[in-house]
């Protein structure tokens, strides 16, 4: 049982009506920052109209404005899949009634952050002097328009930030597609045009408000129109290409069959039964194409996968886009590396792999899941001479260069129209600035199939962490230490994590270097240098350490070049690479997760905690796996006591 389903079934059981308590009918949930010049006043369905209506499916006309909040962009969409009936009932299910089995409750579906989220809403809707403050139906009493409009700004935390949404977007929430714009200057030709109608997607043209160009009643702007086909016309004086396109009526429309600027091409050119034949065609009008490009300015599309394109009958002898996808995520000191002015942090970030067996053109694109403080986000594209196994290096970036590049916008969605010759490619995803977190998604279509593959790397130990100290150690640089750390051993010269750190405090020369003297990471030091259990190290043991801890520093210092004495957490993978651990991505989160400060930054301390407990765990999967099979096989016990000792 979903929740609507249970919502609905409790309210009708006590004979009370929904409210929601996730969008309540309070002013924030309409104007969060400014102070609108009227006061509103919350009603529901049927203390607005006599005989409510959720929609009615006996008509077609599209008697839908905005009110008072202006949102334009959202009439547009919603227009354009009101023309895609199949689309239109995936978003706007029309099993739902306001005449029996009335609940206050109803649903909606959108495309949010990279998945179809089922959104409920109640029906008190925002008046001003008794009637509806926005989205509704000016000659019925529909309410689908303004209950999807709720949904819609529930979503975005209130009705005042759809004031600052935009079509593409729009498109995409109510699609799941991905969305392009292309000026009509950009489209080479009626040929151009007509092969971008010959995918799973659904064509618009714009044409801006107060456009300059030929003012007509008959176009309007500042609305999309849906384009259904582009068509060659042969005539004694040539081809000429017709375009046939049209948006919802409103009331009082009255359909057109043709819209003619060029009368003399229109009349004298093309064949009378030529002319009969097209206007036979009930859906929409035709255009000459150059009445078309001399009338609007952009052609906006959203591209639809093959499942979604399955609901709309009019797309069904397309060619299917396929779509390959990766929902990650830019983390602080794990994958959140900026864009490529950061040349020493950019290998950080999620670096996707493409392999393509055949030309393609291909569409990329980025979508960012931080609605209410969106991050400015782009991708590069890097053509490798072979498909690799795990993430490229710092170096290969630093020396190659980018074959394609997005811009860089604070939109929620940025795409790229690529065409790229069979081979590997690299998708870099990120912010502009390093260290800013936000999930997104990324989507590839192509008409051929292609290979997506995330890249990371497999945990290595690539040499020991913890040094052996070297011959002749005692005479060049331990002997001051010797002496103390037999004053605290007991008889059998062992010391205990209490005793490790006392010891440190005073044989370390500095605060810095002091920093890992914590009663923790003694511990940790400890649990990684006995060998018998008994939770004490040997003499032996201590010079191992501070050997290591010697180690540890310099690769530390080469890492925090800024003479800080802290390490950057961006700067972290990279200062265990060096001190000799792989480590994949997910575990650097947990890393980062544990020893990161507040400041973003590590000191010396967390640095050593952090080796020496990768030290403990590389060493117990190593003792306890099967050389067969690389996997470890452990009782609950034994498990229970790996876990503790990590």
């Amino acid at each position: 049982m979903t929740d609507y389903e249970r919502i609905k079934a409790s309210c009708l059981q006590r004979g009370q009506l929904w409210e929601d308590p996730d969008f309540p009918a309070i002013q924030p949930s309409v104007f969060y920052h400014q102070v609108p010049p009227f006061k509103f006043e919350w009603k529901r369905a049927k203390e607005l109209y006599q005989y409510p209506k959720f929609i009615l499916d006996n008509t077609d006309s599209f008697d839908i404005v905005t009110g008072r909040l202006g949102d334009k962009w959202l009439l547009s969409c919603i227009g354009v899949l009101y023309l895609c009936k199949g689309l239109f009932y995936r978003v706007v299910p029309a099993d739902q009634q306001i005449d029996s089995n009335y609940a206050g409750i109803f649903r909606f579906r959108l495309w949010w952050c990279g998945q179809w989220v089922e959104v409920l809403v109640d029906d008190r809707l925002p008046t001003v002097n008794g009637k509806l403050a926005f989205m509704h139906c000016s000659h019925s009493e529909q309410l689908w328009p303004a209950l999807l409009e709720k949904a819609y700004a529930k979503m975005h935390g209130s009705y005042e930030a759809l004031k600052y949404g935009n079509l593409l977007d729009g498109l995409a929430d109510l699609t799941g597609g991905i969305t392009e714009s292309l000026n009509i200057s950009d489209l080479a030709d009626a040929t151009a045009l007509h092969n971008l109608m010959k995918t799973t997607s659904v064509v618009t043209a714009y044409r801006l408000p107060n456009a300059a160009t030929h003012s007509v009643k008959s176009i309007e702007s500042g609305m999309n129109y849906r384009l259904y086909n582009v068509e060659r016309v042969d005539t004694s004086d040539g081809p000429v290409y017709l375009v046939r396109l049209g948006r919802p009526l409103t009331p009082g429309d009255t359909h057109i069959t043709h819209f003619v600027l060029d009368q003399a091409t229109w009349t004298h050119s093309i064949p009378l039964h030529e002319r009969q034949r097209l206007t036979s065609i009930t859906k929409g009008f035709w255009m000459l194409y150059n009445d078309f490009t001399s009338m609007f300015s952009r052609v906006e599309i959203v591209h639809l996968d093959l499942e979604t394109s399955k609901a709309e009958a009019s797309l069904s002898d397309k060619n299917k886009w396929l779509v390959k996808s990766h929902q990650g995520r830019w983390r602080k000191g794990v994958t959140a590396g900026g864009c490529r002015n950061h040349v020493n942090l950019f290998h950080m970030n999620p670096q996707i792999q493409i392999v393509l067996n055949d030309p393609d053109t291909v569409i990329i694109s980025l979508n960012q899941h931080s609605i209410m403080e969106p991050k400015v986000i782009g991708f590069s594209i890097y053509k490798i001479p072979k498909s690799l196994t795990e993430t490229a290096s710092s170096l290969f970036f630093k020396k190659t260069k980018s074959s394609i590049n997005s811009q860089y916008t604070n939109s929620r969605q940025v795409s790229e129209r690529c065409h790229l010759e069979p081979g590997a490619y690299l998708v870099i995803p990120t912010t502009f600035e390093p260290r800013q977190e936000a999930n997104f998604s990324l989507r590839v279509y192509s008409v051929k199939q292609l290979k997506l593959k995330v890249l990371d790397c497999a945990p290595q130990m690539l040499k020991a962490a913890i040094l052996k100290a070297p011959p002749g150690f005692e005479t060049s640089s331990f002997t001051q230490y010797e002496s103390q750390f037999l004053q605290l051993a007991d008889e059998h010269k062992t010391i205990n994590a209490f005793e490790l750190q006392e010891l440190l405090e005073k044989c370390l020369p500095n605060d810095y270097i002091k920093s890992c003297a914590t009663i923790e990471t003694c511990r940790q030091i400890v649990l990684s240098l006995e060998k018998d259990g008994s939770g004490r190290i040997t003499l032996s043991d201590f010079k191992d350490l501070i050997c290591s801890l010697k180690h540890w520093q310099i690769v530390f210092r080469a890492h925090a070049p800024e003479k800080m004495s802290v390490l950057k957490i961006e700067r972290f993978r990279d200062a265990l690479r060096d001190v000799g651990f792989v480590i994949p991505e997910r575990a650097l989160s947990l890393l980062v997760l544990k020893y990161m400060r507040k400041d973003g930054m590590l000191r010396f301390g967390d640095f050593v905690s952090a080796v020496v407990l990768l030290h403990r765990a590389f060493h117990m999967f190593f003792s306890n796996c099967s050389t067969s099979t690389n996997k470890v096989n452990l009782s609950f016990a034994e498990w229970l006591k790996s876990a503790l000792t990590c």
